[in-house]
């Protein structure tokens, strides 16, 4: 019997044990993780002192796995087995990202449109990739903290659709780590500047990344944050800036028959010609190609004039989605900026002007973030259990059916607030029919071929009727990370059909279940680390709730002999604890947990009692 579910009636409960809890941001170029300590949000940094984890996992032919700094050190010595950005790969067909990323090399099984990158550890997915960042995040949050970490929120741009958050919890449930929250990465920005603290007001959050851009207009009103529309694009960010400066730097650089290694060079380095620009009016750069030293100066003037389409292309989508919350520019109290990219001047500038007033840079853009995330973590784990903070999503795109003709039938449109539940009744289409497929789609467009393919399942026992006789109930359902799920009923029978939406591109759950699997096998040392861990947690749970049981009721409920034998369980439990034997640490759980049974009862009793002391049968 669990002494920890035991509260008695008009008592304070035994005083909060403090969870370790975080929040990630699983970037495109870097990622971070964030905790909150001693009531203040910070970010967990490595031991160079580094926040930043560069989102970058190099391959090794020994079987070792490198991530972080050292791996982007290998993006141009071992490009075919350093693998960045995997990010704008994650619930994408391979179709789709093989032109985004040359350098890599793609496999394609028969029965799946996933992406595979070929490496010399074999064929690595998008999610594999992220599970590893992931991974040496929680490493880094554990070591500092000194202890498991019982829950992470993680953070995903605003426009990710439904594959694209899906793959995300893969990635996260392949890394072990228990998500409380999906959340928008907008939203977790506004939650670290306090907007949410305000009285009221309408904000705008600007979040220009890596590889995604996202607008989202947030309303503040009587405690309630609610995001009102969101915009964006999750193929635009700081690498399609890189690429932009790449063609510039291949024009300058004149020299036919260029290698694949000098190619990804020049693309490493247009990276470090735009960082370089940040802070400073002039950069140059010295390149060794085909054996030829190459030198190249750029201004700031001249990189303005190579992004300025791209950041116009950002702007674009802020004016529609304002125009979607049925908004002016001068209805938005305050903007705020978010993401790597948005330390680029001339992003700045741009939106300063759009907006016609400066915008909140006051937290580091690349950690505003994790720290939003770290907040909302610390408050879903259990840490402010008054906490009165409420957050309302919405869908970044339209979720509907394919009906006939290859229309599409829109269920749940876009900017709809979410955990949402709709449904709509369909048909049969001919007489005696006993089945309906079901195709789900998302996207704006009208025709389903236009759209993105998220799922299909069939509903079959239904009774043979005329057409048009049967009623089929279709319903969505979105909950609080933006994960679909979608039911078929047929109303006379009760018969139906419910499918957790995956797309076709997406990994199976057996697929996952093998990665898990083979990351278990090839991870015994760390599983069992976590293992113990986890073990010794429980014991101190057990520990602290018996001494304050005691210290309550020992006095009262038992006797010198009782008392006793649960103190010497303790001790005992106490001193195997100390060790790294899980299976002794367990045995002796179970002894104490045993020993103490017949004093939880009587707590029980106690409890019941006072409860009903007094009262008619009637009152209770």
């Amino acid at each position: 019997m669990a002494l920890l579910q035991i509260s008695e009636p008009g008592k304070q409960r035994a005083p909060h044990q403090h969870k370790l809890a975080v929040g990630i941001d699983l970037g495109t170029s870097n990622s971070l993780v964030a905790t909150v300590k001693s009531a203040a949000p910070i970010v967990l940094v490595d031991e160079n002192q580094d926040k930043l984890l560069p989102s970058v996992v190099n391959f090794t032919k020994d079987g070792e796995k490198v991530v972080g700094n050292a791996a982007r050190k290998m993006i141009t010595s071992d490009y075919a087995n350093t693998v960045s950005s995997a990010k704008r790969m994650l619930g994408k067909s391979i179709e789709e990202v093989t032109h985004e990323f040359p350098a890599l090399k793609f496999a394609r099984t028969d029965d799946s449109n996933v992406p595979r990158i070929k490496t010399c550890q074999g064929d690595k997915t998008a999610i594999d990739v992220s599970a590893i960042i992931l991974q040496g995040l929680m490493s880094r949050a554990e070591k500092h903290l000194g202890g498991p970490i019982r829950g992470a929120v993680i953070t995903v741009p605003a426009y990710f659709d439904d594959g694209q958050r899906q793959a995300t919890r893969d990635a996260a449930r392949l890394a072990n780590i228990n998500v409380l929250r999906i959340l928008n990465e907008p939203t977790a920005a506004a939650i670290a500047y306090g907007l949410d603290q305000k009285s009221a007001g309408t904000f705008a959050v600007y979040d220009l990344g890596g590889g995604t851009f996202d607008i989202s207009i947030l309303r503040l009103e009587q405690g309630l944050l609610e995001v009102i529309a969101v915009g964006g694009n999750s193929a635009l960010g700081g690498d399609d800036f890189d690429g932009l400066l790449y063609e510039w730097m291949l024009t300058q650089i004149k020299i036919n028959n260029l290698s694949q290694a000098d190619k990804v060079l020049i693309r490493y380095k247009a990276r470090e010609l735009k960082e370089l620009l940040t802070a400073k009016d002039q950069a140059e750069i010295s390149l060794d190609l085909a054996g030829q030293g190459v030198n190249l100066s750029l201004d700031r003037v001249r990189l303005n004039k190579i992004i300025d389409p791209l950041i116009a292309k950002t702007l674009n989508i802020v004016t529609g989605t304002l125009k979607d919350a049925e908004l002016e520019l001068d209805k938005i109290d305050e903007v705020v900026m978010v993401g790597g990219s948005t330390k680029t001047p001339r992003v700045r500038e741009q939106v300063q002007k759009l907006f016609g007033r400066k915008p909140h840079t006051r937290i580091n853009p690349d950690e505003v973030v994790a720290i939003g995330a770290a907040i909302q973590a610390d408050i879903l784990i259990g840490n402010k259990p008054d906490a009165d903070m409420l957050l309302l999503d919405v869908t970044p795109l339209s979720l509907g059916l394919e009906t006939m003709g290859g229309l599409v039938e829109k269920i749940i449109p876009r900017n709809t607030p979410i955990p949402v539940n709709m449904g709509q009744e369909f048909t049969t289409f001919k007489d005696g029919q006993t089945a309906m497929s079901f195709h789900v789609v998302q996207g704006e467009r009208e025709m389903v071929a236009d759209n993105r393919s998220l799922a299909r399942f069939e509903l079959g026992k239904i009774p043979p009727m005329v057409a048009g006789a049967a009623r089929i109930l279709v319903t969505f359902q979105v909950d609080a990370d933006g994960l679909l799920a979608v039911t078929a009923e047929e109303k006379t029978t009760g018969s139906s059909a419910r499918v957790v939406v995956k797309p076709s591109y997406g990994l199976s759950e057996d697929e996952i279940a093998g990665m898990l699997k083979d990351s278990f096998a090839n991870a015994g040392v760390d599983l069992a680390q976590r293992m113990l861990a986890e073990i010794r947690l429980e014991a101190d749970a057990l520990l602290e709730a018996l001494n304050n049981a005691l210290a309550r009721d020992a006095d009262e409920l038992l006797s010198s002999d009782e008392l006793g034998k649960i103190q010497s369980a303790m001790q005992e439990l106490k001193e195997v604890k100390a060790t790294d034997n899980q299976e002794k640490i367990k045995i002796k759980i179970d002894n104490l947990n045993d020993i103490s049974l017949e004093f939880a009862g009587k707590r029980m009793n106690k409890s019941i009692n006072a409860a009903i002391t007094g009262k008619k049968v009637s009152d209770i």
